[in-house]
């Protein structure tokens, strides 16, 4: 008995140093983020005067908000009258979510800490990148969702901020969501994900985006799992304690289903020799966002590649330690297939 006790304090004590071992020391590395709460200075300021206004509101956010009048309302007109009335418009419709999002000021504040405290990693593995200078939320359009490698979410990056969409953020339960109309524009299975836990891991999925650019280049299914795993291995590395379900985007249940049947699922890739595969039609249901994966059944995710990507891209750095984070983002998908040695039981 007093064996088996020893034993089992030495193994925790391996793991503990394991755990230690896999997150370095970011003690030492200051980042300073200011805070900018876009939206209340939008929704409180005078409409009477909206010109004054607006100009006043370009003064203090010089670039985002020729972005956020373009590119988030969708307003291209040069004509300043109908610009205006697309202002004041949108300013009135959406008031109810500015009320709203008073309710989650807190959780803004610890996204925003959770941000400074992954940006400290982003300097550590990435020493030469500009980090962004500013955390800037805004409400858009209820129907602004921006599409990345590994999501889609209404979190953006501008050459010097971070930029949380907060009125995607109101809680699974808010009525914006769960209305008929709602329902309508997102499915229960993506307004799940409209909670504050979520802006940290949206922004740093960005700022992976931007250390690692889509190139467009995938030819197959692999290159496809690669990609996303190469995504999801430096978010692990940015925000080694966000727990996995929200980095990934699945229930605790989907999680532990996947750990239970990852060999499974890898089998099915290769004895359907779906790994080369390039008709999009074959691999879309593994690499695009559901309710589930109709291949796997209803208890599995959407999204399937993201785990197992990045458990192949893992399991490749555990085998080549050696490797440096810019080596990997170029090595090519068979290169990581061939020396991860992947193969899940």
């Amino acid at each position: 008995m007093k064996s088996t006790t020893l034993l089992g304090m030495l193994m925790l004590i391996i793991l503990s140093c394991n755990d230690d071992h896999k997150k370095p020391d970011i003690s030492q590395i200051k980042v300073k983020l200011t805070v900018r709460r876009f939206e209340k200075d939008l929704f409180t300021m005078d409409t009477l005067r909206l010109e004054n206004s607006l100009l006043n509101l370009y003064k203090d956010y010089p670039l985002f908000l020729t972005d956020f009048i373009h590119n988030i309302l969708g307003l291209q007109t040069e004509d300043s009258i109908l610009l205006n009335v697309g202002i004041k418009k949108f300013i009135h419709d959406y008031k109810p979510i500015f009320d709203s999002t008073r309710m989650i000021d807190a959780a803004i504040e610890k996204g925003k800490d959770e941000i400074i405290e992954s940006l400290r990693y982003v300097k550590f593995y990435f020493p030469t990148y500009q980090l962004p200078k500013e955390f800037i939320t805004y409400i858009g359009p209820i129907d602004a969702i921006f599409t990345g490698p590994t999501g889609s979410h209404s979190e953006v990056i501008t050459t010097d901020a971070l930029c949380s969409g907060v009125q995607l953020h109101l809680g699974a339960n808010s009525t914006f969501y769960t209305s008929a109309a709602g329902q309508q524009l997102y499915p229960a299975y993506i307004s799940s994900r409209f909670i504050t836990e979520y802006i940290s891991a949206n922004s740093m999925k960005n700022i992976v985006d931007d250390i690692f650019p889509s190139n467009n280049k995938s030819n197959n299914f692999l290159d496809v799992l690669v990609d996303q795993g190469k995504r999801m291995y430096l978010l692990d590395l940015f925000m080694p304690d966000k727990s996995e379900e929200i980095k990934l985007g699945y229930t605790t249940v989907q999680l532990k289903g996947l750990k239970e049947n990852e060999a499974l699922i890898w089998n099915y890739f290769t004895e359907n020799n779906l790994l080369y595969e390039t008709d999009m039609l074959k691999i879309r249901p593994f690499i695009s966002d559901g309710p589930y994966t109709s291949e796997f059944g209803e208890g599995s995710p959407g999204f399937i590649s993201l785990y197992i990507g990045k458990k192949l891209v893992t399991k490749y750095m555990d085998t080549h330690p050696e490797i440096k984070l810019n080596s990997l983002l170029e090595l090519t998908a068979t290169k990581i297939l061939a020396g991860s040695k992947y193969k899940p039981r």
